[in-house]
């Protein structure tokens, strides 16, 4: 994490997020309150247990839905009015996501998989057949690019998830509890996976009610009842990751 945090402008700054659902004539506060910036080159986590908000602070976090009041600056834009298409189009070109169900097209091989995001953008084809290769290659599956998920490991599935995720150059990267559907080896190699592409720069948010994961995050933030409890810093973490920026 750079230091002076003061003195950077955060990749994310949500003021007084509140979200309501309403249904059958009853209000739910969902999240009420949150305050949260997550700064460029930065490793946090999203924790606590089942129910308590985790999953629609990322809803909102990656703007697949809206806050019922509050700001939420995106990479120094304020995303808290967008409609349904505009914050679709930022989403594509400035969030990365790696979900828990690997979400990847049956019938649509490793490659092509990787590339559909560069589609949306209107990339052209020479192009993306080089940030494609670039980013298997990154997390080890040049060699499965023919591969359909079918074919595939749960492990190599969410390889080929985190590479679409980095294909785009996120200013973010979202992971909605990565290690969810795969065995402990497996979960252990993607977080290692993870780790080492946070050294080489990128800014990551990870959403996990595992406790063994949250030691990979620089700071941890607490969700109960919707709101943020509290907030810890993982000082050999930030060590270390101001090591490697030096």
């Amino acid at each position: 994490m750079k230091n002076n945090k003061q003195q950077i402008s955060p990749v994310i700054k949500m003021q007084n997020i509140q979200k309501h659902f309403s249904g059958n004539g009853v209000e739910t506060l969902a999240l009420s309150g949150i305050e949260l910036e997550i700064y460029s080159g930065e490793y946090t986590a999203i924790c606590g247990p089942s129910g308590c908000g985790k999953s629609t602070l990322l809803s909102l976090l990656g703007l697949l839905d809206g806050a019922s009041e509050g700001s939420y600056q995106l990479n120094g834009e304020d995303v808290s009015s967008l409609n349904l298409n505009q914050r679709s189009a930022i989403r594509n070109r400035a969030i990365g996501f790696i979900f828990q169900n690997f979400n990847l097209i049956g019938d649509l091989n490793v490659f092509k998989n990787v590339e559909l995001p560069l589609i949306y953008q209107g990339v052209a084809a020479k192009e993306r057949k080089e940030r494609v290769e670039t980013v298997l290659a990154r997390v080890g599956m040049s060699e499965r690019m023919k591969h359909f998920p079918t074919q595939l490991s749960g492990g190599q599935q969410q390889r080929t998830a985190v590479a679409r995720a980095l294909v785009t150059n996120p200013a973010i990267i979202l992971a909605d509890e990565p290690t969810g559907n795969l065995d402990s080896e497996q979960g252990s190699a993607i977080m290692d996976l993870l780790d080492q592409l946070h050294s080489e720069g990128a800014t990551i948010c990870l959403v996990t009610h595992d406790p063994r994961y949250n030691g990979y995050a620089q700071r941890q933030f607490n969700l109960l009842d919707g709101k943020i409890v509290s907030e810890s810093s993982n000082a050999d973490r930030n060590a270390r990751s101001n090591k490697i920026s030096a």
